[in-house]
């Protein structure tokens, strides 16, 4: 089963992102800042890092590059509603994926089969 990671300051988003995935069959672990999904990136396995770009103490690009360090196969979707931050987090990180806020949690679960299966990833935007 694919583990995902998900970083997510708002609850409300946590909770539905949570429960779409979870309900598409994959292992969800949420956590409310980045912060706190640091250690777990070190001390358990994931799949997937999804990761909301701003949040306090410790934002997703910064947790992305630490996810890089420590365990790098784990796989980065960003999400974001700031179009600006979107492009700083391309720039930092070109190999994660980018969703926009809105988005419809269909298109979650298509980016997260996509990123999983066999065929080429391409852009999420």
């Amino acid at each position: 089963m694919i583990r995902i990671l998900l970083a997510e300051d708002d609850h409300a988003m946590r909770e539905y992102l949570t429960r779409a995935l979870e309900r598409s069959g994959y292992e969800v672990v949420a956590v409310d800042r980045g912060t706190a999904a640091a250690p777990l990136l070190v001390s358990e396995h994931f799949d997937l890092l999804l990761t909301d770009i701003v949040m306090p103490e410790m934002d997703g690009i910064e947790l992305a590059r630490h996810c890089n360090i420590v365990s790098p196969t784990v796989e980065v979707i960003f999400i974001t509603g700031f179009s600006a931050v979107a492009l700083r987090a391309g720039e930092s990180m070109p190999n994660a994926k980018i969703l926009s806020k809105p988005f419809h949690l269909n298109d979650l679960v298509h980016a997260v089969e996509r990123l999983f299966s066999k065929e080429s990833f391409g852009e999420l935007k």
